[in-house]
């Protein structure tokens, strides 16, 4: 299922742009690898059910498909989980670095179609540095795992000595680059790999001190390969059943150990019925990968904790960019009160009034606007009695306690009165 719902790096962009369209989301992001395709969106009203509609008519699914494998979070369970993500704690191999690549990998492309919101800006950034400080505080980035990891030591399990056998990487990404690592540490005797296109393989193949070869070339040499890692973004298997049976005669049927880690596959599944093929795919892991999860079980304890920080700083950001349009229109109001008494002060100048008596008509008047509404509200609060409210009023107006509690109130509202009444007489009995 998770073959089928896999969306293509060449057409994410456009169903990023598709699926904005047809929800009417305020942002979208897709990530799609070989664990799990998600979908993020800013969604406003969107309901799950449209989301899960699309996402089946993008792949001509039915819903009966994918209602049983599939999940949703919304708000805040949304955004713990993206963090929960990043940082590897949701990965089949608990803690894999891998994943905050291809996250960020997902937010930039995200980016460049046009269907990142500033929603997901923030809280993809905030799963970023909840990712960074798993790393960097707790010890599941201590020596890495990942799926390519688990590959190799199945590879080791099974051959105890891989000094003397030759192996091909299929695919020159992440991943395979990631295996071909693993493999050199082991002391693997040989690496061939095998691209699309020659430029990216040789690349490779230059840091792993390897041979590189074109998919073409895979069927001729074949027979001389023991080990076989696969992990490209075809779309169509790129091995098949007649290549790798003519392979194991030429071999006169000595095993072949493979390990598909493509979604979706690589390598096709009646490869895997061959007897002298030991086909393995991601899923086939799990028991390489339940053993590094027990491993990590108290860092991961640890990773949550902090993740329940950076999503408590995620909440605060939240709530106060939430507000923002009320604090531009808090100083956008008193810039026009400003802006007024500045156009009747020139006047005043223009008109010969002295400089000091501008000045000070000018202060007065000023002063008297801005805390027109904030002493009326003030006096409210007062009446109220309510303790509470009358502390936030002074917080929020940067009222000091020199007052003294007894008398705060009375004082408050003699000063209030006296501010009006002296501005009101005028400048010079003021």
């Amino acid at each position: 299922m998770r073959e089928k719902v896999a969306i293509a790096p060449e057409k994410l962009v456009a169903a990023l742009r598709a699926a904005g369209g047809e929800l009417g989301a305020e942002g979208v992001a897709i990530l799609s690898t070989c664990n799990r395709t998600e979908i993020y969106l800013d969604a406003g009203d969107v309901e799950f059910s449209q989301a899960l509609d699309w996402l089946t008519n993008w792949h001509r699914l039915s819903v009966d498909q994918l209602s049983d494998c599939t999940y949703h979070y919304s708000d805040e369970a949304a955004a713990s989980h993206l963090m929960r993500v990043a940082s590897g704690l949701d990965s089949m191999v608990l803690g894999e670095p891998q994943i905050l690549g291809q996250l960020k990998s997902a937010y930039a492309v995200a980016e460049k179609a046009g269907t990142l919101s500033s929603v997901l800006h923030q809280v993809f950034q905030h799963s970023f540095a909840s990712a960074k400080r798993v790393r960097s505080e707790t010890a599941i980035g201590q020596n890495p795992v990942s799926v390519a990891y688990a590959a190799v030591s199945l590879a080791r399990q099974i051959f105890a000595d891989l000094a003397n056998k030759t192996v091909l990487l299929i695919g020159a990404g992440e991943t395979i680059a990631l295996v071909g690592r693993h493999l050199r540490e082991q002391g693997i005797g040989r690496i061939i790999i095998a691209n699309r296109t020659a430029e990216r393989a040789e690349e490779l193949a230059g840091t792993l001190g390897a041979e590189s070869v074109l998919l073409s070339e895979i069927p001729a040499m074949l027979h001389e390969v023991d080990i076989l890692f696969s992990s490209t973004a075809s779309q169509l298997p790129l091995l098949g059943k007649g290549a790798v049976e003519s392979a194991l005669r030429q071999r006169k049927h000595r095993m072949m150990f493979m390990v598909d880690l493509a979604v979706p596959r690589d390598i096709e599944v009646e490869v895997g019925h061959l007897e002298d093929v030991y086909l393995y795919t991601v899923d086939d892991l799990s028991e390489v990968i339940e053993e590094n999860r027990r491993s990590r079980e108290q860092a991961a304890a640890e990773a949550e904790t902090l993740i329940q920080q950076e999503l408590v700083r995620w909440k605060n950001e939240s709530r106060a960019s939430g507000y923002a349009d009320l604090i531009r229109d808090y100083r956008e109001s008193a810039d026009r009160l400003r802006q007024q008494e500045l156009e009747k002060a020139l006047s005043m100048l223009e008109s010969g009034q002295t400089a000091d008596e501008v000045m000070l008509r000018f202060a007065h008047n000023l002063t008297h606007k801005l805390i027109h509404d904030p002493t009326a509200q003030l006096k409210a609060v007062i009446q109220s009695g309510d303790s509470q409210e009358i502390a936030v009023a002074r917080r929020l107006l940067g009222i000091r306690d020199s007052l003294g509690e007894d008398t705060e109130g009375s004082m408050l509202e003699i000063d209030s009165e006296e501010s009006n009444h002296r501005i009101d007489k005028g400048e010079d009995e003021a």
